[in-house]
């Protein structure tokens, strides 16, 4: 069977380029992505030519501004095109929504001449971004971080490891948070480091229960140097500009978790139709009729949700508290949509023949990234009740 049936998706898009332009994906995804998918995921390839296709068809840049090469989209259909490029293989989903996040600092904090100078190719000249928060010690509390900065006349000296790093030892340049003042947030600030410095080098990919494709890796810092021309935002401002980017990132991770349990729920549907128990299609017991209904109500739900968040982002407003929640919701439906995939599909969903046990490996993944689904709760937790006592 082909890695995915074709989606039937009804979306509400704000004008005619929005349509072209998702008709433009769907494309490029049923042409150019899904019919590899399953043999570059076992073999561990990342795609990176199709991330050059990507780029220049535009897709790279979306939601960021036309003068730096952007697409002007709204976030509501850059997160469309997500969860259509997740559909077909996560991998490629996932890092465009981390290129996105890896340009998002530079967008909105960096200067005029910064954003002239380094946008133009970040956004649509086939270079790959990564986005270096986390570290060994440092994963949910990012606070603590401990890569530092020391600052040398007009350069800044790195030292120190990020960790769980998203195109880890690929990617073209990475924005990373580095403490150059003391503990605690405030005393962190944000730069952008082209991929290629001297001094920074990446520890082989991990070992992973799924997105095989999507290098994963710690970065070492060993005193690398950036002039302060590459500092992003004000000193000490660098948490602030990471919790910015991360709520939009949680976004994104949503889009990629509903487009990953859209597949699931396609794959699902077209075997329940195609396979015969007891003289008739399975699809007519009532019991799998039910579990495809379910399934397939999580995903619409999660759909709402994270489009909602997405308005709320166009229009200005605050949204950080629907981020977590589409965030919270979207990853966990995917992973119940992909683990009941696994059982419409019986003893096969559980064979490497059809690709419903990768989109199970991979739903977990999303549970943890951009704040595992534990954080989000907490988050949605404050903004209901205040933050904790201390």
């Amino acid at each position: 069977m082909p890695d995915r049936a074709p989606q039937t998706v009804e979306r509400r898009l704000p004008t005619e380029e929005a349509r072209e332009l998702l008709a433009l994906v769907r494309d490029i995804a049923e042409r150019e992505i899904a019919p590899r998918a399953a043999e570059e995921e076992d073999a561990g390839r990342f795609p990176r030519e199709l991330f050059s296709l990507l780029s220049s068809s535009g897709l790279l840049g979306l939601p960021y501004a036309s003068e730096y090469g952007g697409g002007d989209q709204p976030y509501a259909v850059y997160l469309q095109v997500l969860e259509e490029l997740a559909a077909a293989r996560l991998t490629v989903g996932l890092g465009v929504s981390v290129h996105t996040l890896s340009c998002h600092a530079l967008a909105g904090f960096g200067t005029e001449e910064q954003r002239t100078a380094h946008l133009p190719a970040m956004l649509g000249g086939g270079l790959l971004g990564a986005y270096c928060l986390s570290e060994p010690a440092s994963g949910s509390d990012a606070a603590s971080l401990r890569t530092k900065a020391v600052r040398k006349g007009d350069e800044w000296m790195l030292t120190g490891t990020k960790a769980w790093i998203t195109h880890g030892g690929i990617a073209d340049f990475c924005t990373v948070m580095a403490r150059t003042g003391g503990e605690g947030p405030k005393g962190i600030t944000a730069f952008l480091v082209p991929g290629d410095a001297e001094g920074l080098s990446a520890a082989a990919p991990e070992r992973k229960m799924g997105m095989k494709g999507s290098p994963t890796a710690q970065l070492h810092f060993d005193g690398v140097r950036i002039p302060d021309a590459r500092r992003i935002g004000e000193e000490g401002q660098g948490f602030a500009v990471a919790l910015s980017a991360l709520d939009s990132g949680r976004l994104g991770i949503a889009a990629c978790a509903v487009g990953l349990a859209q597949a699931a729920l396609d794959q699902a549907v077209e075997y329940a139709r195609e396979r015969r128990q007891f003289g008739r299609p399975i699809a007519d017991f009532q019991g799998l009729r039910f579990l495809l209904a379910d399934m397939a109500t999580r995903i619409e739900a999660g759909r709402a949700l994270y489009l909602e968040a997405a308005r709320l982002r166009d229009e200005g407003r605050p949204f950080g508290r629907q981020a977590a929640m589409a965030k919270l919701f979207c990853t966990d439906a995917a992973m119940q949509v992909t683990t009941d995939a696994v059982q419409v599909l019986g003893g096969y969903g559980y064979t490497a023949d059809f690709p419903v046990e990768r989109y199970m490996r991979e739903a977990k993944m999303l549970q943890i990234v951009e704040g595992t689904n534990q954080i989000q709760r907490m988050v949605i937790a404050r903004h209901l009740v205040g933050p904790e006592s201390r």
